[in-house]
């Protein structure tokens, strides 16, 4: 089954059609600027301008978004417009592009495609994946079993959000170089191993792709293993397809 994946990010909207059998994309994925503001309407007619591109897919859309979500209502909106706060995107979304939609949280997409089809596929115990980009996004499963909606990129470290110090936005806008950026992750990650004790760490997010630059530095902080996302920037368009298939099926 091919379904479309949306991942609506702070920087750009990304999309494309997902085999959900073997998780690969099956045209060259879209990516649109996210619009300023990012209101509703605004992100809205952006899937739609990527939805017009792959006519031939149809059943329903999964969608991701940078916050809270549950039960399709969005409850936090840190990295786009304030208007998201409280919105029932679900329902909005299936009404607007005129078939079923579903929107969850864009680390916990992710994290489902990476344990499905990725890096934690088959393995046991504590997994916890963190995606570095705009933000920092987290998932965080227990054999294979998604705990939803955690947050741990506002989490403080020395009096500010791990975000605000860590994520991969933070490295482009300060210019810091591989080492240090790579010990400002490894104190998130660090604090977070002392928290949940798991059993692995998956980093991902588009910066996964130069893992080797920067996930040696974070190991050498910490024990537990720590692996780049298999899946990379791809992550949460096909978790997204996957659980809006999984809904479909119901």
């Amino acid at each position: 089954m091919v379904l479309l994946g949306i991942d609506i990010g702070g920087s750009g909207i990304k999309g494309a059609p997902v085999d959900i059998t073997t998780s690969e994309l099956k045209a060259e994925r879209s990516r649109i600027v996210t619009p300023n503001p990012s209101t509703p309407d605004a992100v809205a007619e952006v899937i739609r301008e990527t939805l017009a591109k792959f006519p031939e897919v149809g059943g329903p859309v999964g969608i991701t978004f940078p916050g809270v979500v549950k039960a399709g209502r969005v409850l936090t909106a840190a990295n786009v417009d304030s208007q998201w706060e409280g919105f029932d995107a679900a329902t909005f979304f299936s009404a607007k592009l005129g078939r079923p939609a579903v929107i969850m949280n864009d680390a916990d997409a992710a994290g489902i495609a990476e344990v499905r089809f990725g890096a934690g596929r088959g393995v046991p115990g504590v997994v916890v994946l963190l995606t570095l980009g705009t933000g920092i996004g987290s998932a965080v499963f227990l054999d294979g079993k998604l705990l939803p909606n955690t947050e741990f990129g506002h989490m403080e470290i020395r009096g500010k959000p791990a975000e605000s110090r860590a994520a991969a936005r933070i490295r482009e806008e300060k210019e810091m170089g591989w080492q240090e950026w790579g010990e400002k992750v490894g104190e998130v990650v660090a604090r977070l191993a002392a928290l949940l004790n798991p059993d692995l760490f998956i980093i991902g997010g588009g910066v996964s792709r130069k893992a080797d630059k920067f996930i040696p530095v974070i190991q050498s902080m910490v024990k537990t293993p720590i692996v780049p996302a298999q899946l990379q920037n791809a992550a949460g368009l096909v978790g997204a397809a996957a659980v809006a298939a999984d809904i479909h099926r119901t």
